[in-house]
């Protein structure tokens, strides 16, 4: 299975096109690869306590989104990466470039979002995806809740304008939500390292894409961990998706809060990842 996180990427320019190569993981076999991605204001380092439970069975390949604060800032191209697209191209070429030709893939909050749109492209490559606080919309319309409305949006998008810094202060405790500081410290500087405007560039994309309408074209079978209190992700949006999406899905319910499990609850979140890597 192929956990797709962004571990050991490297970008360079060949034909105008950015290729994406990826460390291969050394020594031993997998029965199966397994690719986790993460979502913004997160890396790899995410998956740091994750990740040993699974070393030994599966195949783990790691990436980083380019909008990371680990990648340099200057690959990141504002023409190219203005839809949840560009990032799909990555994703496939990634897996090409390693011949990985099945997968399992984890992906969070937006890479969640990646995936779907991945899967529906090239649904072979993928044997499920996992999706950890998954939105196809993240904005409230009309008989949907996606938690936030347009306005509530604005606000946040002229915070971080205006002072980054007391921005991520004030919103890495909400998103980690739970009183687990070393949580909220690993959050608050990998938000740190990323370069605002790059920040705030797919903050947007990520607010102005709506999944909706393409959610029954995933025929791939589908699991999707929930947290149950998630300042993001509202539990409706879950069972949203468990009846739009094409193919078989089951909901995973969190008695937790925040939207970064990986961070706060380690253990809880690697049980329910190895349930639904083994369904």
């Amino acid at each position: 299975m192929v956990f797709i996180d962004c571990f050991g990427v490297t970008y360079t320019k060949s034909a105008n096109k950015y290729i994406r190569i990826l460390e291969r993981a050394s020594g031993g076999f997998w029965q199966e690869n397994t690719c986790p991605s993460t979502g913004v204001g997160t890396d790899q380092s995410a998956w740091k306590h994750i990740l040993p439970f699974f070393m030994r069975d599966y195949r783990v390949l790691r990436y980083d989104l380019v909008c990371a604060g680990s990648v340099n800032p200057d690959y990141f191209n504002f023409r190219r990466y203005t839809t949840l697209d560009a990032y799909v191209d990555d994703l496939v070429d990634i897996l090409d470039a390693l011949g990985v030709d099945r997968c399992a893939y984890v992906g969070h909050y937006v890479s969640a979002m990646i995936g779907i749109l991945a899967s529906i492209r090239c649904p072979e490559l993928f044997t499920k995806l996992i999706f950890i606080g998954a939105s196809p919309r993240f904005l409230n319309d009309v008989d949907y809740h996606g938690g936030f409305e347009q306005g509530e949006i604005e606000r946040v998008f002229l915070a971080m304008e205006a002072n980054y810094e007391a921005w991520v202060n004030g919103f890495a405790p909400l998103a980690v939500g739970a009183n687990v500081l070393t949580a909220v410290r690993k959050f608050s500087r990998t938000s740190f390292n990323m370069r605002p405007n790059i920040t705030l560039f797919v903050s947007r994309t990520i607010f102005n894409s709506d999944l909706r309408g393409v959610l029954g074209l995933v025929k791939v079978p589908c699991s999707i961990i929930q947290t149950a209190r998630d300042m993001s992700v509202p539990m409706s949006v879950a069972t949203y998706l468990k009846n739009h999406l094409g193919g078989r899905s089951t909901v995973h319910l969190l008695d937790i809060e925040g939207y970064l499990p990986h961070l706060s609850n380690t253990d809880l979140l690697a049980e329910v990842l190895r349930r639904a890597l083994a369904r």
